[in-house]
């Protein structure tokens, strides 16, 4: 592909970027939200996510120090649960003593839950992760990034820099930072993994057909692939949300007070086709 060429997909892109930031969730979107909150909102009476938790394995994680302790014993037997709150509880305090690694475990765990297996994507990949000499200073720079400029800053700053340690994982280790150093501009921090990128790749192919910008689909299968997107995309998923979470509350059926990271959430776990 050519410069010319290059810069004409980017120009479709953000063609695509400015009708979806003005449209936002389709009604049958917001429809799905407002169903999916009526079944959970006993759960998340506070407008968080923080009950949300997930299972784990604590055996599997043996060989991980340092082991946070608000996780489960790698001796106990069975499995454990951890939840959002209980994550973000863990890194505040790890990131109180400056133990970077320690907090970066608790939210990987907590992504990565009962997926894998023993010696594939979960603990091999961290342990890799672990080994990576700049590690320490890539994390202690991504929370000063992200205290002093902005969520989009400090993914930049993640990106491609250790090996092993993509953006599916370190969005959820800002996102928790992001609960105790709060981003100093622009929109507080937020997941964004596989399934979120697939959501919005498909709303981005509905306005892409509708507007003619991007008739094919191959914009939206560009911008929002599954892996490996740009800081400038990070943000615009950022304003989007925001954006969505403001929309779902004036409709009614969605808690006024909600933070962005219950509309991420419920994204990701609700069935809205």
């Amino acid at each position: 592909m050519n410069e010319r060429d290059g810069r004409g997909r980017q120009e479709r892109a953000d063609a695509v970027d400015r009708e979806m930031a003005a449209r936002l969730l389709p009604g049958s979107v917001v429809r799905a939200l407002g169903r999916w909150w009526e079944v959970n909102a006993s759960a998340y009476a506070d407008g968080t996510p923080g009950a949300h938790f997930v299972r784990y394995t604590p055996g599997r994680w043996a060989q991980i120090t340092p082991w946070p302790k608000a996780l489960a014993p790698t001796s106990a037997g069975g499995d454990a649960a951890v939840s959002r709150a209980e994550v973000a509880s863990a890194v505040a305090d790890a990131l109180r003593r400056e133990a970077f690694r320690e907090a970066l475990v608790a939210t990987y765990v907590w992504g990565k839950g009962k997926r894998g297996s023993p010696s594939g994507s979960g603990p091999a990949s961290l342990q890799k992760i672990l080994a990576a000499e700049s590690l320490d200073t890539a994390l202690a720079h991504a929370v000063t990034t992200l205290s002093e400029h902005s969520a989009e800053a400090a993914y930049a700053g993640l990106q491609s820099l250790v090996p092993w340690f993509g953006p599916s994982f370190y969005t959820k280790f800002l996102y928790f930072a992001g609960k105790t150093v709060p981003s100093a501009t622009g929109p507080q921090p937020l997941v964004l993994d596989r399934v979120l990128a697939r959501r919005l790749r498909s709303l981005a192919q509905a306005v892409g057909r509708e507007t003619g910008h991007d008739p094919d689909g191959s914009i939206a299968n560009w911008v929002w692939r599954d892996r490996n997107w740009s800081p400038h995309r990070y943000a615009v998923y950022l304003s989007f949300m925001q954006a969505a979470a403001s929309q779902a509350a004036a409709a009614g059926t969605w808690p006024p007070d909600a933070a962005p990271d219950l509309i991420e959430y419920a994204l990701f776990s609700a069935s809205w086709t």
